[in-house]
């Protein structure tokens, strides 16, 4: 009894595994029979579904939107609080930017530039790097150019006046430095230097045109502006001494003339302006 029952089991094992034998070789046979096409949407169709299974798993869920508020830090001005001039601080940087904004592109001459040189910082640069190579002549027409496109830097007159002076054009100088002057308000800090070069530069002038009063003027501004500066310092003794020569000049003049009213007129004016430059 208990033979023939294994016998039976075994035999029922047999079939089932024919059985399932037989459906595979029949799905492979049917497969075998599609259009390659077909095979592969009917695999790629489980392939996509358990990617997107994946997906919703793995993706985070989107984040809200919000808005940004972008406050800038306030520029603080190295100034100690006793002697702080913010309103006048605020107000040349308020000069400069407008002066950047402020532009003429209306120029012939613009026609044969490309693109990004039509800019007065560029053609500044570009005169800058012609003065370091001692091309006055042509570091001019650059800064000639970048004023005609913005006349409201003074940066542009301050170079092109240096260039004057190379060239010994001493009222173009004069007038250059003037100009800057003008612009370079209210006096801060942030514009010290510059108007320090201003002044050197038209003092220097004066002095070229043996004006040596109103040289002395301009160099006890700059000397108020950089009370150290050993180099003006020393050049405003000079063009002193200069001035009390001439004035001892004029005083021989006057002992060989007591009567000549101009030489007298001229000796008393350079007398006043002495008093008037001494610190």
């Amino acid at each position: 009894m208990q033979m023939a029952r294994k016998e039976q089991q075994l035999q029922k094992e047999m079939q089932n595994k024919e059985n399932k034998t037989t459906n595979e070789e029949r799905q492979a046979n049917l497969s075998k029979s599609l259009p390659g096409s077909l095979q592969q949407s009917a695999t790629g169709h489980r392939g996509n579904k358990i990617q997107e299974k994946l997906k919703e798993k793995t993706l985070p869920a989107p984040r809200s939107s919000k808005c940004l508020q972008i406050q800038f830090t306030p520029r603080v001005f190295p100034t100690a609080l006793r002697e702080s001039r913010v309103a006048e601080e605020e107000e040349w940087l308020q000069k400069q930017a407008d002066a950047r904004r402020a532009m003429n592109a209306d120029i012939p001459e613009l026609k044969d530039l490309k693109e990004g040189e039509r800019n007065p910082e560029w053609l500044k640069e570009k005169g800058n790097k012609l003065f370091a190579t001692g091309n006055y002549l042509a570091a001019i027409n650059a800064y000639n150019l970048a004023i005609r496109l913005n006349n409201k830097i003074p940066a542009l007159y301050l170079n092109r006046c240096a260039c004057h002076l190379k060239l010994r054009n001493l009222h173009k100088t004069i007038e250059d430095s003037s100009k800057a002057l003008e612009l370079l308000v209210p006096p801060v800090p942030d514009n010290a230097k510059a108007r320090l070069k201003a002044h050197v530069r038209r003092g220097t002038a004066f002095c070229e045109l043996e004006l040596y009063v109103e040289g002395l003027q301009d160099y006890e501004a700059a000397l108020k502006i950089d009370p150290y500066n050993l180099d003006v310092k020393a050049d405003a003794e000079k063009i002193r001494q200069r001035i009390q020569g001439s004035l001892q000049d004029y005083e021989a003049a006057l002992k060989i003339d007591p009567y000549n009213l101009d030489v007298k007129a001229d000796a008393e004016k350079i007398r006043q302006r002495i008093q008037g430059s001494e610190p």
